[in-house]
């Protein structure tokens, strides 16, 4: 578990890579899948819920926020309440489920990208260069520089007799 240590005058120090870091590095930390826990420095106490609603609520203050007024009322509505626990499970069940069919599909499109664009490139490539080779050769062969299989040389213009259809 990585520690992260909060001083007194609010700077973070990662003692992983022993210098300080910003709400903003914490936030990057966790899209990376990092596991972290903020300490206070002078009581010991952990802080990491503490500093993950501010990560939350930084991120909501800007840009399209993800959780509505309606959203939010209806949170609040259940502190507190019977079914706050209950409530706290079927959502902590509900987001591990939307992880993992997140991380399903992004596997299987990426399998899917994988098979097609490189099998396809692939194959593309590998049929270009058989037409390349049959240019190349039919190019030489008419400059008379390669000989057929018979030893005589070919020019595109020497084609086969073809053999009368049978009646």
């Amino acid at each position: 578990m990585r520690t992260i240590k909060k001083y007194p005058n609010r700077r973070l120090y990662d003692t992983e890579v022993s210098r300080y870091i910003t709400i903003s590095d914490l936030r990057q930390l966790i899209i990376e899948g990092e596991e972290f826990e903020v300490v206070d420095v002078a009581s010991g106490d952990d802080l990491t819920r503490t500093v993950l609603l501010q990560i939350i609520n930084e991120q909501e203050s800007g840009g399209q926020p993800l959780f509505t007024t309606e959203i939010l009322t209806h949170l609040i509505r259940f502190y507190g309440g019977s079914t706050q626990k209950i409530f706290t499970d079927y959502l902590n069940r509900s987001l591990e489920l939307f992880v993992d069919q997140q991380r399903v599909y992004q596997d299987q499109l990426t399998e899917f990208l994988g098979q097609t664009s490189v099998g396809m490139m692939s194959e593309m490539a590998k049929r270009n260069l058989e037409a390349w080779q049959d240019v190349q050769q039919n190019f030489l062969r008419s400059a008379g520089l390669v000989k057929d299989d018979a030893g005589d040389s070919k020019r595109p213009t020497d084609k086969p007799a073809k053999k009368p259809p049978k009646n």
